[in-house]
């Protein structure tokens, strides 16, 4: 496995494959972030389930539609949304198709606005890959979150693209929040690209860390209460052949008490 290239100071010690689920939700609360190599998160996503598929799972990012909501007037990012209820004892289920909303105040670039995207895939939503994250991210972050018991996720299939002369940018927002509780950023395929390094700041904008997110299944996973995140903008290493960044975000957000 390429090692993940780290800038600025060492990252918190990677969990080790032998390490649990619970050790990540410690080193979550002291620390708001971590960094998860990918051989170590998919030991950690095998534990909730198959991920037999993911081949055809990770082969689903070649048809994504491009994101018409982009005020820079961009069209260097693909995606598709989906949104699912989960519940106090790890079990979730999806939910109509509804628009991604963020406020300005999160999002400046982009907010302010319903933005319907086209919908994640059926079998997309039915596949095991997914089923397996969406059940590890219950029980990685549902027993720190308050709430009612039951937590609305949407889950973002994103594809950045960059080519001679245009970089592509993953958060055209800056370094910013995502107005949820927690976020699970997991890297599916990178292709042909430089840069595209995530960086992590607290509430005074002091520099926690800094890595970059290079193999399948590398993963950041941020208290978005706590933390602040941003990726730089990525650009083809060979101009004459295509270039792009994959990756999955999947938020989860406690609903307030009735």
């Amino acid at each position: 496995m390429t090692a993940p290239i780290l800038l600025d100071r060492p990252s918190p010690p990677a969990i080790p494959p032998a390490e649990t689920t619970a050790k990540v939700r410690e080193t979550l609360a002291l620390e708001h972030f971590l960094f998860l190599p990918g051989s170590a998160m998919r030991t950690l996503l095998a534990s909730a389930g198959s991920l037999d598929d993911f081949t055809s799972f990770q082969a689903s990012w070649d048809r994504l539609e491009i994101d018409t909501h982009m005020a820079d007037r961009g069209r260097y990012r693909r995606r598709r949304h989906a949104v699912f209820e989960a519940t106090a004892n790890g079990h979730f289920q999806p939910l109509p198709a509804r628009a991604h909303y963020q406020s300005r105040d999160y999002n400046p670039v982009n907010g302010g606005i319903a933005r319907w995207f086209s919908p994640v895939e059926t079998e997309v939503v039915q596949s095991d890959t997914l089923g397996t994250i969406l059940r590890w991210c219950c029980r990685a972050f549902l027993p720190d979150v308050p709430g009612d018991g039951r937590w609305d996720v949407e889950v973002h299939q994103f594809r950045i693209e960059a080519r001679a002369g245009h970089v592509g940018h993953p958060t055209p927002e800056g370094v910013h929040r995502d107005g949820v509780d927690h976020v699970l950023v997991l890297m599916i395929r990178r292709v042909n690209i430089a840069s595209g390094t995530t960086s992590i700041r607290s509430d005074d904008d002091r520099l926690l860390d800094s890595f970059t997110l290079t193999d399948p299944f590398d993963a950041a996973l941020l208290d978005d209460r706590k933390v602040y995140h941003g990726v730089t903008p990525v650009e083809p290493l060979d101009a004459a052949q295509p270039a792009f960044r994959d990756v999955l975000v999947v938020t989860f957000r406690a609903r307030s008490p009735a």
